[in-house]
């Protein structure tokens, strides 16, 4: 049998959601494999998975989601492939709208919106439907709404040529966004809510801290650097690219002056180089020191308030 859809699910020591996300991708009219890959969990996942005979469950000593992923993707047969982190969660028929969309157009990706689910209140909050988004590399490079990978349908000859990156494990899906936008993909859109991006305190994202944010902020400024050095090779950085990526540059250098702020400095010196117009987006007091005593001071008076609030 032809596999239509292969759902990667890397996991780890979520035994309390794993069940759930794979509940998700199952009764679909296409041919749909699940593919979870347990890194190394020590809370019953294993066990659990070999009681699911409808899903094929791979093994690895804990090694990281990144190197997860690619072992599912080596062992994936379907024409198409969505990756589905194990604390996240499908909408209801959204495999088969999606893969009956990609059959359809003959694209390369399709997109739909992703909503946040609070694990611990249950409340929803619904982000912007999609239908507008006309360029996905001017989306994936801004600040703004750029839905999840868990809302998204990608072509398999897409995903080979992007591996998942372990050198960017703290933003490797940021920079795989990036990446498959740098190949034009053909995309479509699927109006609705694709799936949950569940909120909760075991998130990484939320304990990142000390010597593991630098970490995080050079990793992001590197994906920046990188992808749109190459879209500067190849004479594609347009206006709208700069201005997008602009966006996500300023808040990264605040976040990078808590630690370094002459390499801060340095972030915001290339965004006045990428856009001369570029309006501090603060308002209020600190906008107002942003704008009147430049970056540098005003990090330096927010260091010395960090400090003074910590005594």
């Amino acid at each position: 049998m032809d596999i239509s859809v292969s759902v990667i699910i890397p996991t780890f020591n979520r035994l309390w959601c794993i069940p759930k996300a794979v509940e998700s991708c199952r009764n679909t009219k296409c041919a749909t494999e699940i593919i979870v890959v347990d890194d190394g969990s020590d809370d019953g996942t294993w066990e659990w998975l070999q009681q699911q005979p409808d899903i094929i469950s791979i093994r690895q000593e804990n090694q990281g989601q990144t190197y997860a992923v690619n072992k599912g993707f080596a062992t994936a047969c379907g024409r198409y492939i969505r990756f589905l982190d194990s604390d996240d969660f499908l909408s209801e028929g959204i495999i088969d709208k999606q893969f009956e969309k990609a059959v359809a157009t003959g694209a390369d990706l399709i997109c739909s919106r992703v909503d946040i689910f609070d694990y611990e209140s249950g409340a929803i909050t619904v982000n912007p439907d999609i239908n507008d988004w006309a360029d996905f590399m001017e989306v994936q490079l801004g600040n703004g709404y750029g839905s999840h990978f868990l809302g998204m349908l990608f072509q398999r000859d897409l995903v080979e040529q992007v591996p998942r990156r372990p050198d960017f494990a703290f933003r490797e899906d940021r920079m795989f966004l990036l990446e498959v936008a740098l190949l034009k993909p053909k995309m479509a859109i699927v109006e609705g809510n694709a799936g949950y991006w569940v909120q909760h305190k075991q998130q990484m994202q939320g304990n990142y801290s000390g010597l593991k944010l630098q970490a995080v902020n050079w990793q992001h400024l590197q994906i920046y650097r990188k992808i749109l050095d190459k879209l500067r090779q190849r004479e594609c950085l347009t206006t709208a690219y700069k201005k997008a990526a602009c966006t996500v540059l300023w808040p990264l250098a605040h976040w990078i002056a808590i630690n370094d702020i002459k390499a801060a400095n340095e972030v915001v010196d290339w965004i006045a180089e990428l856009d001369p117009d570029f309006e501090i987006p603060q308002k209020g007091a600190l906008g107002f020191l942003y704008r009147r005593i430049g970056f540098k001071s005003t990090e330096k008076l927010l260091r010395l308030r960090r400090a003074l609030l910590l005594r």
